[in-house]
């Protein structure tokens, strides 16, 4: 099936409007034939099958954690911000002089823990700072990207306002050139119909005429 349901000679101001049993007398006629040339209407459009056979969607670790959690647990929540990284670290049992030697697991384990907390207080020391750049500058950044913002709306509202201006110009036009040409299509309509008619009226007066020629010649031949 074709994507563009409108040809040239769509004349909506010219043309009768039709009424709902016409349409759907139309459509059963159209669903018909497409049945009958075997075309499967549930298959995409052969236009479309190449983009959408190539296309994968691609999500980051995050969101693709996120589908996983919801396709084991769809009632579930997302969790929020993992406070683990803010609570204070469990301190291993304490050292004596000789427990490097006797229990190398517990020196391990302190190891451990003072390297835990020194990416911690890492951490919380780069939030605090950007904290503070964030109170110090935010305000005037983010007033700065509203007007960014606002001056990107304003020129897509522009445009837009444009678009629609160009698509009423053209419709004024095309319905003005329908509308002048409105009569000459109905004459010309009329002008055909007639036609059509003269022929059909023609061809019965040639039918009657063979009619009359071949009794005529059944008569003399008897």
């Amino acid at each position: 099936m074709p994507l563009i349901q409108e040809s040239y000679d769509h004349l909506p101001y010219v043309d009768t409007e039709l009424d709902a049993g016409s349409l759907a007398a139309a459509k059963a006629a159209i669903d018909a034939d497409i049945r009958s040339a075997g075309v499967d209407t549930s298959d995409m459009h052969p236009a479309l099958i190449p983009a959408a056979a190539k296309y994968t969607p691609t999500f980051s670790d995050f969101i693709a954690r996120e589908h996983a959690r919801l396709d084991d647990h769809p009632t579930s929540k997302l969790s929020g911000v993992d406070l683990k990284r803010y609570e204070d670290l469990d301190a291993p049992e304490n050292t004596t002089p000789t427990s490097d030697e006797e229990r190398p697991e517990l020196l391990e384990r302190w190891n451990k823990a003072l390297k835990q907390a020194y990416t911690s207080s890492e951490y919380v020391q780069g939030r605090l700072t950007q904290l503070g750049l964030l109170e110090k500058f935010g305000k005037n950044a983010w007033l700065v990207g509203n007007s960014q913002l606002e001056d990107i709306l304003k020129g897509i509202e522009a445009e837009l306002a444009d678009v629609r201006k160009q698509q009423e110009d053209i419709e004024i036009l095309r319905r003005s050139q329908q509308d002048s040409a409105s009569g000459e299509i109905k004459t010309l309509e009329e002008t055909w119909k007639k036609g059509v008619g003269r022929v059909l009226e023609t061809e019965v007066a040639a039918e009657g005429l063979k009619l009359q020629i071949l009794e005529q010649r059944r008569a003399g031949a008897v």
